[in-house]
């Protein structure tokens, strides 16, 4: 067991040394769509990539979800293992439209053993989600 503070140096190490690793500029918050964010998750239990729709108004974000719902088949195409969750509940209690793709192997952020196995996913597997994002971008802001 981990104290709070070993905790949270373990997950500076995990982005730390994943961005010297695997340095590049990701497209994350700033795909210029409010409420509209790429984001790398690694916790305890899980990780993964992610298309998360958070705008404060609850009709941009049905919205959004729905203009990336059309889409979904070109999607699958390039990440055939990609989940559409339309009501995924954050840690906090939060209800978000979350599209994300899972790595399915074992992985804990406390485990450096299980670090490398993720970092390579992540790389495989934004990059594809952001090449999606570029390339239909004028289609998901056109709501």
């Amino acid at each position: 067991m981990f104290s709070k503070e070993e905790a949270a140096l373990l997950r500076k190490e995990f982005w730390t040394s994943f961005g010297k690793s695997f340095p590049r500029k990701w497209l994350l918050y700033n795909t210029k769509i409010k409420g509209v964010a790429l984001k790398f998750v690694a916790d305890k239990k899980q990780a993964m990539i992610c298309l998360d729709l958070e705008h404060t108004d609850e009709l941009m974000n049905l919205l959004y979800y729905d203009q990336l719902l059309s889409l979904k088949t070109l999607l699958e195409t390039e990440l055939p293992e990609v989940i559409y969750d339309h009501a995924y509940e954050l840690e906090n209690g939060k209800i978000i439209h979350r599209i994300y793709v899972p790595f399915e192997e074992k992985f804990n952020i406390h485990n450096k053993n299980t670090w490398r196995a993720c970092y390579e996913f992540f790389v495989e597997k934004m990059a594809i989600l952001e090449a999606f994002f570029y390339e239909y971008e004028e289609v998901i802001k056109n709501v």
